[in-house]
């Protein structure tokens, strides 16, 4: 990988994620710090950055587009970014402007995706990105995820959808899963 055909995607680090569904889960409290130093890390090298956020249409939702839940945590929305997405469902890819378009009119090759939600947003936009032929990398510790009911009504863990999502994306199908760490060791030898 070259560094000026890597870009980080952050995904939706809004405050509507922790005003309205954190109380339900410890997992990852680490997230935030690791998606910081991957802001930085992307910012003194002058990498590509991409912030993505989720823009509600539904007026109940925390993440709705008029609501305070809306805006970026305060250390993501500081950084400038290359690029801004606004999207109103999973995927990053689905959003305006164009993320797929942007990437390739940069020559972006690698992508490097973080963020909120764990087993949905960043999932399914990890699982797009390797369909769409970018590699990609998943810092599952800069990625965060909330239990949740499954049809039957049993609680699945944050814990465990993450491991799941871990075993869904790895393997070189859809994506890289690593640590943050590991993503900090390559851009300081790359």
């Amino acid at each position: 990988m070259r560094n000026d055909k890597t870009a980080l995607i952050v995904v939706d680090m809004q405050n509507g994620f922790y005003d309205a569904w954190w109380g339900n889960t410890v997992n990852y409290p680490g997230c935030e710090n690791n998606v910081e130093l991957l802001l930085m890390a992307w910012s003194e090298r002058k990498m590509p950055i991409v912030i993505v956020r989720h823009d509600s249409i539904n007026p109940s939702s925390p993440l709705f587009s008029g609501g305070p839940g809306n805006a970026l945590q305060e250390s993501v929305g500081a950084v400038p970014a290359d690029l801004v997405v606004a999207k109103t469902v999973n995927s990053s890819f689905y959003g305006t402007p164009d993320l797929e378009q942007w990437l390739r009119s940069s020559r972006i090759e690698h992508i490097v995706v973080c963020g909120i939600q764990t087993n949905m947003c960043v999932e399914t936009t990890a699982r797009m990105g390797g369909n769409l032929g970018f590699d990609v990398i998943i810092p599952l510790d800069a990625t965060r995820t909330f239990d949740l009911a499954g049809p039957d009504g049993t609680v699945i863990s944050a814990t465990a959808l993450m491991q799941a999502t871990a075993a869904n994306l790895h393997g070189g199908e859809f994506a890289q899963v690593l640590s943050t760490q590991d993503v900090l060791d390559w851009l300081a030898n790359a």
